[in-house]
């Protein structure tokens, strides 16, 4: 009865987020959709006391592939409109064909399932003497080339990804020390201070800023603005200029 009940809940869900997965118009809800099947698929599995197929259902499938997933279409963009250009010739063709086959292979196993007796997880693994050496012996004998196709199309994936996120560099990649020295020749050496930060300390490299955006002047260097009034030499910014201004005047109260 728990197994039915299970099943049908289960059902329910993997439909469900199936046709979300089709018919979303989102990449990242898409893949979300497909993380929910799997994860159903993984519950049904372990009712069926399969465990390893639970395990590698969530441990492979729901992680890694989801994940990879993920990544690509991180790299890729999910703002990037589709270009209606066919880029390759016949690929609707090649595509027509292939989801008739496909069509095909479900109504074969649809059909194999309905007419043939159901053998049972007891006759499924007699004589490999249990779930795991029976899986092992199907992947590394009769579905070896499927299996392996499978990790190939996975590894060229990952690989396409990083192609197509791929740019060229217009100008070689600055390294430390050039960005080290471009910072010493520029005008502040110290990295600057961010935004809405309010200090009440002096900075003698520039003065912090209020959340307004102005020149905070507890933060002005009493010493430096002294000096700069005197040489005439005030910076061009007027708030920094002002702020140096009202300094100096509570310097000489």
């Amino acid at each position: 009865m728990g197994e039915t009940i299970t099943f049908w809940v289960l059902a329910v869900v993997s439909v469900s987020a199936a046709l979300g997965l089709v018919f979303s118009r989102k990449a990242v809800y898409s893949a979300l959709m497909l993380g929910a099947v799997m994860l159903s698929l993984a519950v049904l599995y372990a009712v069926q006391d399969a465990p390893f197929l639970a395990a590698v259902q969530i441990i492979v499938y729901t992680g890694a592939v989801m994940m990879l997933f993920l990544f690509v279409l991180m790299l890729v963009g999910v703002d990037s409109s589709d270009s209606l250009v066919e880029t390759i010739r016949g690929q609707r063709l090649w595509a027509m064909i292939a989801g008739l086959g496909f069509a095909v292979l479900v109504a074969l196993a649809v059909g194999n399932l309905v007419v043939a007796p159901p053998t049972g997880l007891a006759g499924a693994t007699q004589g490999a003497g249990g779930n795991v050496p029976a899986i092992a012996e199907l992947i590394f004998t009769r579905h070896v080339f499927a299996f392996e196709v499978a990790s190939a199309l996975l590894i060229t994936a990952a690989l396409a990804a990083m192609v197509l996120a791929h740019r060229e560099r217009s100008r070689p990649k600055p390294t430390q020390k050039v960005l080290a020295r471009a910072r010493f020749l520029s005008d502040h050496p110290s990295p600057l201070p961010g935004p809405g930060t309010y200090a009440r300390n002096n900075a003698v490299d520039m003065p912090a800023l209020l959340p307004d955006g102005s020149i905070s002047e507890l933060s002005v260097n009493r010493v430096i603005a002294r000096h700069e009034a005197e040489e005439g030499g005030l910076p061009e910014d007027p708030k920094l200029a002002e702020a140096i201004r009202q300094a100096v005047e509570e310097e000489s109260k």
